[in-house]
C-alpha cells in the first residue's frame, strides 16, 4: 500500500510560529510519531511526505533509518491542492493509496494495516468513530435549529483509503467544479460514490491545539504499541 502523509499545514490554531507538526512531543516531534507508526505498519510499502520546502530538512532530521522508500513532495496552499500534488507524485504502479493527516500522530500501525486491507476490498474507506456527544446544528446567530440523530453520526478521521484512479478523477472533477472540501472522502460523496466507514480508535485524535498536545503526551506515556 502507498501512503501519502499531509504535512504542509501551518500552526495557526496551535499558536505556533511554524509548522505545528515540528513541535516537540514526548521527546520527538509530532510528525516523527506519525511517520514511526507508518514505518512500523507491515502493509505500508511506500511513503510520500507532502510538506513545504522550508520544512523538509527539519523533517529529514527527525526520521529514523528505514528500508521503506520515503519521498518528499512539495505541498500546495491548501490541503486539497497538496493531496493533488501527492497523487501526481505516486509511483506508476500505485493502485491504492492511503491519505493520512500528519497531525494524527497517535495512529497505530494496526489501523494503517486495517485501512489498507479494507481499501483493497471497498475501493474507498474512512477511519471514523461513532459520535458520543449530542450534536446541535446552529444558525449564524447561534440559535439551534436542529438536533440530528446521533446514531447516524460518525466523526471522520484519517487514514482514508482510495483507488488511485478514482481519487485522481475525483480531484479532477473538484478542480473543474471549484469544489473545496476538507477531506478526500467528501469528493467521493459529491460524485455519488460509496465510501465505507471503518471503526477506529477514539485516541486517533488530530493534534490541533495546545490542549491536544497534552492529551497526546498522556496517551503516548501509557501506550505499549507505538
Amino acid at each position: 500500500m502507498h501512503l501519502l502523509i499531509a504535512a504542509a499545514g501551518s500552526g495557526r490554531r496551535m499558536g505556533a510560529k511554524g509548522n505545528k507538526l515540528l513541535l516537540p512531543l514526548a521527546g520527538r516531534t509530532v510528525l516523527a510519531w506519525t511517520i514511526e507508526s507508518a514505518l512500523s505498519a507491515s502493509s505500508i510499502e511506500w511513503i510520500g511526505i507532502i510538506c513545504q520546502p522550508d520544512d523538509r530538512e527539519q523533517i529529514k532530521a527527525c526520521l529514523k533509518s528505514s528500508d521503506k522508500p520515503i519521498e518528499f513532495v512539495n505541498g500546495g496552499p491548501t490541503r486539497q491542492e497538496s493531496v493533488q500534488l501527492g497523487l501526481a507524485a505516486l509511483p506508476s504502479d500505485a493502485k491504492y493509496v492511503l491519505i493520512h493527516d500528519g497531525a494524527r500522530c497517535l495512529v497505530k500501525p494496526s489501523l494503517f494495516n486495517s485501512c489498507s486491507n479494507a481499501t483493497i476490498s471497498e475501493e474507498a474507506i474512512v477511519a471514523a468513530t461513532p459520535v458520543t456527544d449530542t450534536i446541535k446544528c446552529v444558525d449564524d446567530q447561534n440559535y439551534i435549529f436542529e438536533t440530528p440523530d446521533r446514531s447516524e453520526l460518525w466523526a471522520a478521521q484519517t487514514p482514508q483509503g482510495f483507488s488511485v484512479i478514482k481519487l485522481r478523477k475525483a480531484h479532477k472533477e473538484a478542480m473543474l467544479n471549484s469544489w473545496n472540501v476538507t477531506d478526500d472522502a467528501s469528493l467521493f460523496e459529491q460524485l455519488g460514490w460509496k465510501v465505507k466507514v471503518l471503526e477506529s480508535d477514539p485516541s486517533n485524535i488530530k493534534v490541533t491545539t495546545p490542549f491536544d498536545l497534552i492529551i497526546a503526551e498522556a496517551v503516548l506515556a501509557n501506550r505499549s504499541e507505538v
